[in-house]
């Protein structure tokens, strides 16, 4: 199955990055424009932000895995015309000397597309590093 994969070294601890990953402050700091996320396997997820016409796109998914500090995983709902729809985003965050690696796979048939594909390696690229310039400087 195809998948976007980033890897990104920041110079916070778990418990920071588990926030920003996990709470709706920390989500809309570097992703999405607003979150809500219940705090358990099986916790349903609430994502909304703005394509690129500025028209509000929500997604809405399942905690799979919640294992605080160390691995998220959210199956999305495949209904609906997000590009989310129907893929699995899995965060596993490892402590590592003095910084966290924070590791991302998103997965599912939309990637399938080359040019789907193309598009969410591009705005993984761009989210991870937003999250990196923010935990560097909060630490």
């Amino acid at each position: 199955m195809p998948a976007v994969r980033r890897q990104i070294m920041v110079r916070a601890a778990p418990r920071r990055v588990w926030a920003s990953l996990t709470t709706p402050e920390g989500l809309a700091s570097w992703w999405v424009d607003e979150a809500r996320m219940e705090p358990r396997q099986g916790g349903r997820v609430w994502l909304r932000s703005e394509d690129d016409n500025g028209d509000p796109v929500e997604d809405r998914g399942m905690v799979h895995v919640w294992r605080p500090t160390s691995h998220l995983e959210i199956h999305f709902d495949s209904v609906g015309k997000s590009p989310l729809a129907g893929t699995r985003l899995t965060f596993q965050v490892a402590y590592v000397g003095e910084e966290s690696r924070i590791s991302l796979v998103h997965s599912g048939s939309a990637l399938d597309d080359e040019e789907t594909n193309t598009r969410f390696d591009t705005d993984w690229k761009r989210a991870m590093a937003s999250l990196q310039s923010i935990l560097d400087v909060e630490g």
